[in-house]
């Protein structure tokens, strides 16, 4: 599957996006205002205006309709959703060459909202995975005390855990620590 550049940035913005939702013990990253400009300052999202309190509660919004998707187990519910998330976003495709990129394809209407920048543009990144039958690799870590979102883009669609050097390191030690007291006895 071609994964273009534009497309790349959508999925890393989605992928953060679904993170910074509140579980557990872990705060909402999109608790202010602020903490909004920083997501949209991080990942370059061009058009957005000044940013109010209700910019912020429409990407909220968004972002629980992101996280029902990486949650679908059937791609008809993924598709479904998409679906609702760009058609409420008015996407409307036009071709752009600014910021010093090549051509490529924005799905947001000029003058969109935050919340529907983001729901068009990463909307239509997740609808290429359930077109070319890649629902699978919308994904949520394995590790028991994490659940992060992320897309499994490895060649054979292996990827277990949002970060093999965190969550997959962990849970391997852990692993090799209960073999090795077993075998002590």
């Amino acid at each position: 599957m071609l994964i273009t550049h534009d497309t790349r940035c959508a999925l890393d913005a989605v992928v953060d996006l679904v993170n910074t939702a509140p579980e557990g013990e872990t705060a909402d990253g999109l608790a202010d205002v602020p903490s909004l400009a920083d997501f949209v300052r991080k990942h370059e999202i061009s058009d957005v205006g000044v940013l109010s309190e209700r910019d912020l509660a429409a990407v909220r919004g968004v972002r629980g309709l992101f996280a029902r998707i990486f949650a679908a187990d059937d791609p008809r519910v993924a598709a479904s959703l998409i679906n609702e998330l760009v058609a409420a976003a008015g996407t409307t495709p036009r071709l752009t060459d600014h910021d010093g990129y090549d051509w490529h394809v924005h799905y947001f209407a000029p003058g969109a909202s935050v919340a529907d920048h983001l729901a068009a543009d990463c909307g239509m990144a997740l609808a290429f995975f359930v077109v070319a039958g890649e629902h699978e690799r919308l994904r949520r870590c394995e590790a028991p005390d994490c659940r992060r979102a992320f897309v499994d883009l490895s060649r054979n669609r292996s990827r277990r855990y949002c970060d093999s050097r965190t969550c997959g390191n962990r849970l391997h030690v852990a692993a090799y620590r209960a073999r090795r007291k077993e075998a002590a006895g």
